[in-house]
């Protein structure tokens, strides 16, 4: 699940519009500079291997240990059913964080993989599984014979360079991993597209590109346009040597169309989920009063053609 940017100067440090609960932390600066995919993979790494445990313990309460949370506001996949029936499905979560998702559909049925270019998040994953197990009475159909329950198999990499072959699942999904933190995600949806059977289904979440010119923080500075929308240089938080600690790139909505077609898919659906009946929570720059106002996330939904 990514961090929004922060859009409000000084880089790093409180303002009146950014009080010190929302300013960016541990980072000596940030930035709006090029990123290659080389460092913004590094950083990703380094960040998610430091932040696996407290982000589990701080976010816990709405991701859940067995829940597939599409994005902060507090929807699910129980709810909007976005994968379908996922029974005897072959299933890979990219960018997976620590598996809930994962996890989820393997209790609906479904044979998944879950990656992450995080160690750390995937064993939070496999310490989850421990500790959380699931049903063990639940089956599953497949080729017309049921069979136990199996947690997901995890595989770290780089969701850009998956270490499988053409074909081999029917569907992938991704909720807010992975996509935002590539420098390529074209050249990352095509190389999903290529591990997905002829008919198989993508589903990913992002934050909604229109929140990128939006401040991050909760209140009503939060609903002042204050960058570009159509700047796509990668917000870049830095150590003090200059080093990216965390990277996230932006891509307008028709950026995201034309990356699903050109990896040859087909967009079936753009979900913009409202902000949930009686939902009180905050998560970053999602609250209830920017989330009747304005979008938080967006979920695609495509498939190869047959």
């Amino acid at each position: 699940m990514s961090r929004p940017p922060d859009q409000d100067p000084p880089p790093g440090s409180p303002t009146p519009d950014r009080p010190a609960q929302y300013a960016v932390g541990p980072a000596e600066a940030v930035a709006r500079r090029p990123v290659g995919a080389t460092e913004s993979a590094g950083a990703s790494r380094v960040w998610w291997d430091a932040e696996a445990a407290e982000y589990y313990r701080e976010h816990h309460d709405i991701l859940g240990d067995d829940r597939l949370m599409w994005g902060p506001e507090g929807v699910y996949e129980s709810e909007l059913r976005l994968l379908g029936d996922l029974a005897g499905r072959q299933v890979l979560e990219f960018g997976a964080g620590a598996a809930q998702g994962s996890r989820w559909c393997a209790a609906q049925g479904a044979r998944v993989v879950a990656t992450d270019i995080s160690g750390a998040m995937l064993r939070q994953g496999c310490a989850l599984d421990r500790a959380v197990p699931l049903p063990t009475g639940a089956s599953h159909k497949s080729g017309g014979t049921g069979g136990p329950t199996r947690a997901p198999a995890y595989v770290q990499c780089d969701a850009a360079r998956l270490p499988f072959p053409d074909a081999c699942f029917d569907t992938a999904f991704s909720a807010y991993g992975a996509v935002p933190f590539v420098a390529d995600s074209a050249g990352l949806l095509r190389e999903v597209s290529r591990v997905l059977r002829p008919g198989g289904l993508l589903v990913f979440s992002v934050s909604h590109p229109v929140r990128w010119a939006l401040p991050d923080v909760p209140g009503e500075a939060g609903l002042t346009v204050r960058h570009s929308y159509f700047d796509r240089t990668p917000y870049v938080e830095e150590d003090a040597t200059g080093r990216a600690t965390y990277v996230e790139h932006h891509r307008t909505l028709g950026d995201r169309v034309r990356e699903i077609v050109g990896a040859g898919l087909r967009l079936t659906d753009l979900v913009e989920p409202e902000w949930p009946e009686g939902a009180t929570h905050e998560w970053g720059g999602w609250s209830a009063l920017r989330g009747s106002l304005v979008p938080g996330t967006a979920i695609f939904v495509a498939r190869k053609p047959s």
